[in-house]
């Protein structure tokens, strides 16, 4: 057998279980071997009974010390008590329905037993432990995930099956002299003492060979990717026309700004493919550097293509672009659902014809009728939106067209690097002039009210407001639905204020109408979903009340909150929760403490972990198996650094001694290429 045999091969697998494993991820010998443990049992160190009080599961070694008792509960409800004694207390075992383990215990035997120990007025209490053998029960147990119908105990057996099934050496993807200078484990040695350390030491030398080779095989490929997109682009403008578009706007750009506009000119300048992602934080004027580069391209007589994840966000861009572009005498043109088919068949004939050179939209951009006739840059907004065949299907329509990405969703640098690993950085670090700091508060429910009238005052000075509330549904009693909320609002506190309503089920044409009038001040109050969590730019709505605002992400509400403050006077969050658990609680702390995205982005990564900050599915990209990009950073520096070193001499690792991770590098990307991720 090899690592590339089917499960259903494997002796105690058959038609059923092999479903199971496959949901698992575990379709092979091999992928069996890389269903690591999510955690491991201390069995090597057993406690004395009278100190496993710890409230957590521990092992304790004791000698049964009276026959096993059988009590009948009730049908189908069978216990088994016994007293074990580690020679200075005793302790109760209670076995539920389980008469094969009952009968193994044997009076005078010692055994080793897993499981809490509690204490009652009748002393020492083990409930449900598992049991072993003193003699050879003492090691670090692995823990697996499981599935309905699979345990981890089922799990651990099949996997020491495979490995008594396949040869004793595994083969290795890292060179030898990789190996050597890392002090990397072999693959067999790592792969038997993840799943069977011999000790602590052991199993953490098992996990760093493992998340050394899973992160390296990533980076290698990612780097790769970066270089592949370095193609020749058929989109090469000669003359950089941005300084005069910079030098022409009403305000002062940021250093900042200016920056990502040279960094990405310098990139399309080249002659050679860009491939950029601007990320920065709410407010800090990303559309104005992706002006830019438009304007220019547009100058050198390309045609420029921008998608937005939704129609809300796409028409808020065609208006800022529309007069950040009018002294260039750009015009921008629409493509998003509700426009009329006259009008859109109107419009590709344009775009085909190259009559038209700015075009802005949603998916609609990317279906198979939208031709372009110079497609030279492609802008995605929002691109943790969108999967990567979305944003190659734009980039598509044209002679291997520039492509820079916007991200207002502030990520770690680490986390970045890996998400957008293939794709170089530009970061908005500063705010532009005159953006107010936005004071934020969490209130208990029992203020709201105060809130309320605090709100109020601001619209009678003129000024507008939201109210956010985390779902539509009237049906879900717990929470404060926008439909009904909002009629509440408009009939008590805020009765004689013109107060509209914005969710997701509405039709495109009915949210443009709103937005349209909060916008032109005909709506005093605006209450609404997380709709208007991305690109909703009003300058005169300075105050926002988020209701239950634990039920949202700390970045989310970070976007949120990123709505108010884009003018000149003084802007406030308010935050009305009544969570008292502590992570909601942390939640709420982080987002009153400070105003910084990247903060806050390090903050919500810690809390959640990148599993949910970011799904890598989202992007195209391989899942991990072991590595966490939270706790393994140092190994995250030590592989990107090693892997631009490979490749810099060996670009297509095609030497005999890459050969190995060229096709570690091809089977892992090769579901990408495959569709397999979106």
């Amino acid at each position: 057998m090899t690592e590339q045999t089917s499960i259903q091969y494997l002796k105690g697998v058959g038609e059923k279980r092999a479903a199971l494993l496959k949901r698992l991820g575990a379709a092979t010998l091999g992928d069996l071997l890389r269903l690591y443990p999510r955690a491991y049992e201390d069995w090597s160190h057993p406690l004395p009974i009278a100190t496993g009080l710890t409230g957590e599961p521990c092992c304790v070694k004791a000698i049964v010390g009276s026959e096993v008792k059988t009590h009948l509960v009730r049908q189908g409800m069978t216990l088994y008590k016994t007293q074990v004694t580690d020679g200075v207390s005793l302790l109760n075992i209670t076995i539920f329905n389980n008469r094969y383990l009952a009968k193994q215990l044997q009076v005078g035997e010692e055994y080793l037993f897993y499981g809490k120990v509690t204490r009652d007025f009748s002393g020492y209490e083990m409930t449900s432990p598992a049991v072993e053998s003193a003699e050879d029960g003492a090691r670090l147990r692995a823990v697996y995930p499981q599935t309905e119908g699979m345990n981890s105990r089922a799990i651990g057996r099949l996997v020491e099956t495979a490995f008594s099934l396949l040869p004793s050496e595994f083969p290795d993807c890292l060179p030898q002299a990789l190996r050597e200078r890392y002090c990397l484990m072999s693959p067999g040695d790592a792969l038997r003492n993840i799943h069977a350390p011999q000790s602590f030491d052991y199993l953490s030398q098992a996990k760093r060979r493992l998340i050394f080779e899973e992160l390296l095989i990533l980076q290698l490929g990612l780097f790769r990717l970066k270089g592949r997109g370095r193609l020749l682009t058929g989109a090469l403008p000669q003359r950089d026309a941005s300084e005069a578009y910079l030098s022409a706007l009403p305000f002062t750009p940021t250093n900042a700004q200016r920056r990502a506009v040279r960094e990405a000119i310098a990139d399309m300048q080249s002659g050679r493919l860009m491939n950029r992602l601007l990320q920065g934080d709410v407010g800090s004027g990303k559309t104005a550097v992706a002006a830019a580069l438009i304007d220019t391209m547009v100058q050198n007589g390309c045609q420029c293509a921008l998608m937005a994840p939704t129609e809300v966000l796409a028409r808020q861009h065609f208006t800022t672009l529309s007069g950040a572009l009018q002294k260039s005498n750009v015009t921008a043109e629409l493509l998003v659902g509700s426009v009329s088919a006259a009008q859109k068949r109107a419009l590709k004939r344009r775009l085909e014809s190259g009559e038209t050179a700015l075009v802005v939209g949603t998916h609609a951009l990317i279906q198979s009728d939208v031709r372009f006739a110079r497609l030279g840059l492609v802008v995605t907004d929002e691109q943790h939106r969108f999967g990567v065949n979305q944003r190659a299907a734009l980039s598509e329509k044209g002679n291997n067209p520039h492509l820079y990405v916007m991200s207002a969703t502030p990520i770690p640098r680490t986390l970045a690097l890996i998400i957008y690993g293939d794709l170089d950085v530009s970061v908005l670090d500063e705010m532009p002039p005159g953006r107010q700091q936005i004071e934020t508060y969490a209130i208990g429910s029992d203020k709201r009210a105060r809130a309320y009238g605090y709100v109020k005052k601001h619209l009678d000075r003129g000024l507008q407001g939201y109210v956010v509330c985390p779902a539509v549904a009237e049906n879900e009693l717990d929470l404060a639905a926008a439909a009904q909320h909002a009629e509440l609002l408009a009939a008590n506190e805020f009765r004689g204020c013109r107060v509209g309503l914005l969710h997701g089920k509405m039709k495109a044409a009915e949210k443009q109408a709103v937005m349209q009038a909060f916008h032109a001040g005909d709506l005093q109050l605006l209450v609404s979903t997380t709709v208007i969590e991305v690109g909703v730019d009003v300058p005169n709505a300075v105050i926002m009340v988020i209701e239950n605002a634990e039920r949202f992400g700390l970045s989310q509400l970070h976007q949120l909150r990123g709505r108010v403050g884009r003018g000149t006077e003084q802007s406030t969050c308010i935050l009305i929760s009544d969570a008292e658990n502590p992570e909601a609680v942390e939640r709420l702390r982080t987002l009153c403490s400070t105003t910084d995205g990247f903060q806050i982005a390090d903050a919500d990564l810690k809390l959640r972990g990148p599993g949910d900050f970011f799904g890598a599915r989202q992007h195209g990209l391989p899942s991990l198996k072991i590595a966490d990009m939270m706790t393994d950073t140092q190994i995250i520096h030590e592989t990107q650094q090693l892997a631009q070193e490979l490749l810099a001499r060996d670009a297509l690792l095609e030497s005999a001694e890459n050969q190995g991770l060229a096709a570690a590098v091809d089977a892992l990307f090769s579901q990408v290429r495959e569709g397999g991720m979106n």
